[in-house]
């Protein structure tokens, strides 16, 4: 893999990589940020829930069950006594802690788990056959850090269920039990892939069992997630539509690439240098800065759409874009400190354009 390809793969970036030096901790209270409230008709509940495969043995961990945790978001009848979802569990924050580290924030400066989504928790759900929607994060990205664009779905009409892949990133299960993240080789992504999608059919094996109607199915996913979203459609025809964001699809690791798929299909990029060159080139099935979305592109046989965020990066498809620009002021940052996290686009501009072209396209399709 190059080193675009590698960066497009995770859901964070490696220290390697990593630019900008950390400035000096505050004495002063901790800078908090929150996450914008979603702009559909419903309000908006949220569930967790503890999974456990009887039948499979975690890849990982060969002696023990693979064992998940999901949310599920959906339109809530009544939100009212309901507290609000905490964006990020306490159990994953030495981890944020770290990756802030690197991205020149400094170590205790920020409170991360002071930000609530507009998710209720266990709030009734209204009743309707909402399409089903599922998320698969980043590698190495928790379920919680695509939150802002779940809880859009779910406000606009759609059950939501997001995915934490049990071994890549901290999982925090219930009673606090934390399960770290195993150390995971390039060797070994391929095998990661066919993890992810195992976990999704488990998941919607559960789903079924639960009742919930999965006559309408789509998926999407921020980089190896949108990978897992269009491998998981090759394997499971249940998913009607799915949507993968800014994650190459390595034929090495996956099929879905060399074999296409025969449902609706979109790929939806940022901006990059060019590693050789510098020169800005899109993330797109139409230039040569990721050869799996060209391969991916002749190879689809359903219905196929391609968009590229102007100004973005491999963030901006994450909270992130949102979290990142509230902390370039209190902690005295430079203008460009994450510019090569979520790029130059404006924040706001950035999520309404995904706010109108995500549903849009499950609207359609769904």
């Amino acid at each position: 893999m190059s080193l675009l390809t590698k960066t497009l793969a995770a859901g964070v970036v490696s220290a390697a990589v990593l630019v900008a030096a950390p400035v000096s901790a505050s004495a002063e209270a901790k800078v908090t940020f929150s996450i914008p409230s979603p702009t559909g008709r419903y309000q908006v509940g949220t569930t967790d829930l503890h999974l456990v495969d009887h039948t499979r043995p975690d890849p990982w961990k060969p002696d023990r069950k693979r064992e998940l945790m999901v949310s599920v978001w959906y339109p809530a009848k009544d939100t009212r006594h309901y507290p609000r979802q905490q964006w990020l569990p306490n159990g994953i924050v030495p981890a944020v802690e770290t990756f802030a580290e690197q991205a020149g924030i400094p170590k205790g400066s920020v409170d991360w788990t002071a930000a609530r989504t507009s998710g209720h928790v266990n709030a009734p759900v209204k009743h309707g056959k909402w399409p089903v929607i599922l998320y698969s994060p980043g590698f190495g990205g928790p379920r919680s850090v695509g939150s802002v664009l779940v809880q859009e779905l779910a406000s606009r009409g759609n059950v939501v269920v997001t995915i934490d892949h049990t071994f890549e990133t901290p999982v925090e299960f219930p009673g606090g039990r934390v399960e770290p993240p195993v150390t995971i080789s390039e060797a070994e992504m391929g095998k990661a892939l066919q993890a992810r999608v195992g976990d999704t059919r488990f998941v919607l094996d559960q789903l079924a069992r639960k009742g919930v109607n999965l006559d309408k199915v789509g998926m999407f996913g921020h980089s190896y997630g949108g990978f897992t979203a269009g491998e998981t459609m090759l394997h499971d025809r249940r998913i009607d539509a799915g949507i993968n964001m800014d994650g190459s699809m390595f034929p090495d690791f996956g099929d879905v690439a060399e074999r296409g798929l025969d449902r609706p299909f979109m790929l939806l990029g940022g901006q990059f240098p060019d590693p050789e060159t510098g020169v800005l080139k899109d993330h797109s099935p139409f230039t040569d800065l990721d050869p799996s979305w060209g391969l991916f592109w002749a190879n689809q046989k359903g219905p196929k759409e391609s968009f590229v965020l102007e100004g973005g990066r491999h963030h901006n498809f994450s909270d992130l874009q949102v979290v990142l620009p509230q902390l370039v002021k209190p902690l005295g940052l430079p203008a460009d400190q994450f510019e090569q996290f979520i790029g130059t686009v404006d924040p706001d501009r950035g999520l309404k354009i995904q706010y109108r072209v995500i549903p849009q396209f499950f609207g359609r399709f769904l």
